[in-house]
């Protein structure tokens, strides 16, 4: 199936008004964040500590009267470079465009399934700065196969997971987890569709480096083609 071809069959999949985080929070308690390079809002943030990200967030969902910060697809950011994770040798290939759509919301909020679908697989995820617990979904619609990937979870969003087990659409099957297990991050979801996994368990970029974004964003369409927030 062609790029175009599938975000047209995720246009299609939106009319049914998936989500990704707890139903109860309405669409009105939503608000953009930019959490890219050229805000000028942080240049004066020390991003390198999780603590003071967490201030801005949160400052910023107050000053919204909001309770989700959401965006970030394709966005460059400065974030990443205090983790060892996401450097090279080869400086072309040092990575900060985020890949998915990430939702900064409250420690313990829920995480819905937008459709239906079965784990494919599922890992802790260690390294500092990395997604830390994470979960993939496998859906298959209209005969055409994709994955999606949850990152950030709590520990106990793994206890009761098993590869084959079928998922819902709006099934709570995880949590958001704290600093201490997500990556060293403020509580958010990381949520990233895939069409190709390469392989991958458990696990698939959700950075890549300026020169790779041509095949990342065709293989990581932007989620909110889907979630229509």
């Amino acid at each position: 199936m062609k790029p175009t071809e599938f975000t047209q069959l995720l246009i299609n999949l939106s009319s049914f008004k998936p989500t990704v985080l707890d139903a109860s929070i309405s669409a009105e308690l939503y608000v953009p964040l930019d959490l890219s390079k050229n805000n000028p809002l942080l240049e004066t943030v020390d991003v390198s500590k999780s603590s003071n990200l967490e201030a801005f967030v949160h400052d910023h969902l107050e000053a919204h009267r909001a309770k989700v910060a959401f965006g970030g697809y394709l966005e460059e950011r400065n974030i990443y470079q205090r983790s060892t994770h996401f450097k090279s040798q080869d400086v072309d290939l040092e990575r900060s465009i985020h890949l998915g759509m990430d939702f900064w919301a409250e420690e313990g909020t829920g995480v819905c399934a937008p459709l239906d679908g079965h784990v494919h697989s599922f890992r802790n995820n260690t390294n500092f700065g990395d997604y830390g617990p994470t979960i993939i979904l496998e859906h298959d619609v209209e005969a055409v196969k994709f994955y999606t990937l949850y990152g950030h979870l709590s520990l106990e969003s793994l206890q009761p997971i098993l590869v084959g087990m079928p998922i819902q659409k709006g099934e709570v099957f995880a949590t958001l987890g704290s600093h201490l297990v997500n990556g060293d991050y403020p509580p958010h979801l990381h949520f990233q569709i895939i069409r190709d996994l390469q392989g991958n368990m458990g696990d698939y970029p959700g950075v890549c480096s300026k020169i790779e974004q041509g095949f990342y964003s065709k293989n990581c369409p932007d989620p909110n083609v889907l979630l229509q927030l």
